[in-house]
């Protein structure tokens, strides 16, 4: 394979953004979930995101339970862990933590092309005003080395949202206060009842 591109869902990309808007305060991490296109092996479709944590999110256990739960609810669908989603604690972070290299790196077992997508909160803070289409965050792939290089937003984006609305209908999320009932991991573990797989939040 050659330089892939991929390509999010809207639910997948609002779910990601929600998760990490309901715990502003805290670093939050998820996978993506997806498969390579089967009219283009250079496109990776992402259909579906999944949130993972709000607090321990350095814990190995409880990262290795929940990707192997993901991998096989997902497996019967043809679908399995392509990319690894995180947002830094601080508004004004936009570093690539070690944090979110390691567990990065954990997920190129899964599928060795994964890419990092970053939150970028400034991006997200200009969208009202912006009316941009492009997703809110930073797109980071690991090199011929195994480093962690950020791939420019330079119109040559390898990162784009299936359905070009996807940022007007998060902004009506937004002000809904939607995030309040997005379910991770973390959540899940607290109480079975509560699904890590959201299936009502858009519903």
């Amino acid at each position: 394979m050659g330089e892939l591109k991929y390509e999010i869902s809207q639910e997948a990309y609002m779910k990601l953004v929600l998760h990490a808007l309901k715990h502003k305060i805290a670093a939050v991490n998820g996978v993506l979930v997806g498969r390579v296109s089967p009219q283009n092996d250079d496109v990776v479709e992402i259909s579906d995101s999944v949130p993972l944590f709000h607090s321990h999110l350095t814990l190995l256990p409880n990262l290795e339970i929940a990707l192997i739960m993901i991998e096989e609810h997902y497996a019967a669908q043809g679908l399995g862990i392509v990319g690894y989603f995180h947002a830094n604690e601080r508004f004004d972070d936009l570093e690539l933590g070690n944090v979110a290299k390691n567990i990065g790196d954990h997920i190129c077992r899964y599928f060795p092309q994964s890419p990092i997508l970053l939150l970028d909160n400034k991006k997200l803070e200009a969208l009202p005003k912006a009316k941009d289409r492009s997703p809110v965050m930073q797109f980071y792939v690991r090199d011929a080395s195994k480093n962690w290089k950020l791939v420019g937003s330079d119109g040559n984006s390898r990162l784009t949202i299936k359905e070009p609305s996807a940022n007007i209908l998060l902004l009506d999320h937004i002000s809904s206060e939607k995030w309040l009932e997005v379910v991770d991991f973390d959540d899940h573990l607290d109480d079975v009842s509560k699904d890590w797989l959201n299936p009502e939040l858009f519903k």
